[in-house]
C-alpha cells in the first residue's frame, strides 16, 4: 500500500510539474505595416529579446504578420526593422501563461538628412551621450540608418573583408563560327539570391562576385510543363527580343524535374554536420540554424533517420541516427546545441561520412546537411583537400548539400565548391522564411536527386546567330569535349527543381561587332550560303546519368526562332530576364549600363505571374532597394 502511494504522488508530482509547465508558456503574434498607407510590410526583420540578450528573430511573411511560438511567460523587447523604414522598438512585452500577445507595429518612412556625417570609427562612438545605432555601414559612400534617420552619402566601415567570394568574368560574347558549341553543368544552387538579399535588406549594395545570375535566376519557379515519359525533366525553349537592347535576342533554355512530395520521397538517412564553433554564436547563425531545423523535424517521418554530428575545437556525435518519429528526442537534442571553440570542419565532414556509410539505406536518400558560415580553420584547412577528400567520398553513394549561415564570415566559395563536388546543392539562410522555403517547401528537391551530372551544350546556327553570350554560370562552363566524357561531374537536380538558362543573341545582319573584330573574308561567303537555309537558332543537348548509374542518357531539343516580341513572351521568359537584367545592373555588366532599375521593376510586375508564396513580389522591393541606395552612392 505504502509503495502504492508513494507511486501515486510521484506520478501526481510530475502531472503537476508538466501542466504547470505548460501553463508557463505564451504565445507573440503581430503585423507590420506602413504607418501612413496601413499597406502590409513582408520580409521585415523582427528580433526578440530578453534581459537586452537577442533570444530570437524571424520575418514578418507575406501578409506581414509573423509569430513567435512557446515563449516562457515573462518581459520581452521587440526590434522591427525594414529597409526604407525606422527602427521600431517595442520594449516591455507582457507575455502571460497561457495567453497570445499582440503587436501592431507601425514603420514610419525614414527621414532624409540633408547634410553628411562622417562615421571613422564604429566602435564607442556617441552622438549626444548616446552610442551610434549604425546599420548596413560599409566602406565607401552607401547609406546607413542613425537613430531611425536615413543618412544619404555617409562614410563608414561594414567589415566584410573576412568573407570569400570567387572572382567571376562575365562570359563575352562569341562568334557561332570561332566557337559553334558552348557547354555548361547544369546549377539548381540558390545561396546567392539569398546572400545578395541579405545586403539589400541591411542597406548595402552586394560585393560584384557574390552576384550569380545563374543562381538569381534559378531561385524562382517556373510554370514548366511537368516531365511525361521515361525522363526525369521537361524542356522548354523560347526566344524573343532582348529586353534591354532591341537590336539582340535572348534564347531561354529550361528544364523542369519530376515533382515529388516529401512523403512519396524514399527512405532518407540524414546527417547533419552543424558548425558549433565560435564564430556561429549568433541568432542569424546558429540561433536560426536551430529554428530551421525544428521546421524539418516537423516533416520526418518513421521511416527517415537523423543524426547530429557538431564540430567545433573537435567533432562528436551528439544524436546517433534516430527514427523520425521520435520528434522529441531529436529536438531536444537541437536544444541543447551551443557555441564556443575553433572550427575542425575537415574531422566533422570526416566522422559524418562514416555515420552516414555505417547506415547506408540502399534505395534511399544519404545525405550529409553540413550548416555552417564556412569559417574552417582547425584540421583539413586546404581547400584542395577537402575537395579530393568529398570527390571520393561521393563515390559511396552519400551525398553533401551546404547551407550558408551569417554575415561578415562568409566562405562562400569553399561552400559552393563542396556542394558541388558532393552531388548537392548550396544555399544560404538569412532569415526563417528562407529556412522554411529550403528546409521544408523544397526539401524534396533538397534531398531527392533525379538526375546528376546534367550537362548541356548549345550549338549556334551561323545563319541566325552572329553573336552570342551565356548569362551567368561562368563558374559552370565546361570544354566541348566534357560532353561526351561520363567522368566529368556536373550538376544534380532535385526533385521539383528548375534549371533556367539565358542566351543574349546577336542576330545575323546586324551591324554590331562580335568581340570588335573586323570582318573576314571568307566568313562573309560561308553567311551568303547560309542565309535562309533554316529557321532553327540553335541545337540543345543534354546529357544525364540516373542517381544510381555511371553512364549517361543523351536528349536533344531544337530552338525554332521566329519574329517574337518581348510583350508576347510567356511569364517565365519575361521575368527570368527581368532577374537577368537585375543580376547584370549589380555586376555592372555593359549591356545593362542604360537600363533602369524602374524598367526593371516594371518587366518584373507585368510577369509576376500568380506568385502564391510571394517571393517574385519581394524580389521587386530588392530591385527598389537596390535603387535607393545607388542613387544614396552618387
Amino acid at each position: 500500500m505504502k509503495k502504492l502511494l508513494t507511486l501515486t504522488l510521484t506520478l501526481t508530482l510530475i502531472l503537476l510539474s508538466t501542466l504547470s509547465f505548460a501553463q508557463d508558456i505564451g504565445h507573440i503574434k503581430g503585423i507590420v505595416q506602413d504607418a501612413q498607407t496601413k499597406e502590409v510590410i513582408p520580409f521585415a526583420n523582427i528580433i526578440l529579446k530578453q534581459n537586452g540578450a537577442q533570444i530570437a528573430g524571424t520575418t514578418s511573411d507575406f501578409e506581414g504578420e509573423f509569430v513567435f511560438l512557446k515563449l516562457k511567460a515573462g518581459e520581452y523587447d521587440a526590434q522591427i526593422s525594414y529597409v526604407g523604414y525606422q527602427t521600431k522598438n517595442i520594449k516591455g512585452l507582457i507575455v502571460k501563461s497561457g495567453d497570445t500577445t499582440f503587436i501592431n507595429a507601425n514603420l514610419e518612412v525614414v527621414i532624409e538628412v540633408e547634410h553628411v556625417m562622417i562615421i571613422q570609427e564604429m566602435a564607442d562612438m556617441e552622438y549626444d551621450g548616446a552610442p551610434l545605432n549604425v546599420r548596413g555601414a560599409r566602406s565607401g559612400k552607401s547609406v546607413t540608418f542613425v537613430d531611425g534617420i536615413k543618412v544619404v552619402g555617409s562614410q563608414y566601415n561594414y567589415d566584410n573583408s573576412n568573407e570569400d567570394y570567387q572572382e567571376l568574368v562575365d562570359n563575352r560574347f562569341k562568334s557561332p563560327f570561332a566557337d559553334p558549341l558552348s557547354t555548361f553543368s547544369a546549377d539548381v544552387d540558390r545561396a546567392s539570391y539569398a546572400n545578395t538579399r541579405r545586403y539589400l535588406n541591411d542597406g548595402v549594395m552586394p560585393p560584384v562576385n557574390a552576384v550569380r545570375i545563374e543562381e538569381m535566376i534559378n531561385y524562382f519557379d517556373y510554370d514548366y510543363p511537368d516531365p511525361v515519359g521515361d525522363h526525369p525533366f521537361s524542356i522548354t525553349t523560347e526566344f524573343a527580343d532582348c529586353p534591354w537592347n532591341k537590336d539582340r535576342k535572348i534564347a531561354m533554355i529550361g528544364l523542369q524535374a519530376k515533382r515529388m512530395d516529401l512523403s512519396e520521397t524514399p527512405p532518407n538517412n540524414l546527417v547533419f554536420l552543424l558548425d558549433v564553433s565560435g564564430s556561429m554564436n549568433s541568432y542569424d547563425k546558429l540561433g536560426l540554424l536551430k529554428e530551421g531545423m525544428h521546421l524539418l523535424v516537423d516533416q520526418m517521418r518513421e521511416q527517415d533517420h537523423i543524426s547530429i554530428v557538431v564540430y567545433a575545437g573537435a567533432a562528436g556525435l551528439v544524436l546517433k541516427p534516430t527514427s523520425g518519429d521520435q520528434k522529441a528526442t531529436i529536438e531536444e537534442a537541437i536544444n541543447r546545441l551551443s557555441a564556443g571553440g575553433s572550427t575542425a570542419g575537415g574531422e566533422g565532414i570526416q566522422l559524418a561520412y562514416e555515420v552516414a556509410e555505417k547506415n547506408f539505406k540502399k534505395n534511399g536518400n544519404n545525405r550529409i546537411i553540413l550548416a555552417t558560415d564556412g569559417d574552417f580553420n582547425v584540421g583539413i584547412t586546404n581547400r584542395s583537400k577537402l575537395i579530393e577528400l568529398i570527390e571520393e567520398k561521393r563515390k559511396s553513394g552519400v551525398f553533401l548539400s551546404v547551407l550558408g549561415f551569417g554575415t561578415g564570415n562568409i566562405k562562400d566559395h569553399t561552400m559552393e565548391q563542396l556542394a558541388d563536388k558532393g552531388n548537392g546543392n548550396y544555399n544560404y539562410i538569412d532569415n526563417i522564411l528562407e529556412a522554411k522555403k529550403v528546409l521544408v517547401k523544397e526539401m524534396s528537391g533538397t534531398l531527392f536527386t533525379v538526375a546528376k551530372d546534367v550537362k548541356l551544350q548549345a550549338e549556334f546556327n551561323p545563319a541566325k546567330v552572329k553573336g552570342y553570350r551565356l548569362i551567368g554560370y561562368v563558374n559552370r562552363q565546361l570544354d566541348a569535349q566534357d560532353f561526351n566524357d561520363d567522368t566529368k561531374d556536373a550538376g544534380e537536380l532535385g526533385a521539383g527543381h528548375s534549371v533556367t538558362a539565358l542566351y543574349e543573341i546577336i542576330p545575323t545582319g546586324s551591324e554590331e561587332k562580335v568581340l570588335d573584330i573586323d570582318s573576314l573574308k571568307y566568313q562573309k561567303q560561308v553567311e551568303k550560303n547560309l542565309k535562309g537555309n533554316s529557321d532553327e537558332i540553335l541545337t540543345v543537348k543534354f546529357r544525364y546519368k540516373k542517381p544510381d548509374e555511371d553512364k549517361s542518357i543523351l536528349l536533344e531539343s531544337v530552338l525554332k526562332g521566329d519574329d517574337s516580341d518581348f510583350e508576347s513572351a510567356s511569364n517565365n521568359f519575361r521575368f527570368a530576364s527581368a532577374v537577368a537584367a537585375f543580376g547584370m545592373k549589380l555586376r555592372g555588366s555593359e549591356s545593362t549600363a542604360d537600363l533602369k532599375y524602374e524598367k526593371i521593376m516594371e518587366l518584373a510586375r507585368d510577369a509576376k505571374g500568380k506568385d502564391k508564396e510571394g517571393y517574385r513580389a519581394e524580389f521587386v522591393k530588392l530591385v527598389e532597394t537596390a535603387q535607393l541606395l545607388s542613387r544614396a552612392n552618387k
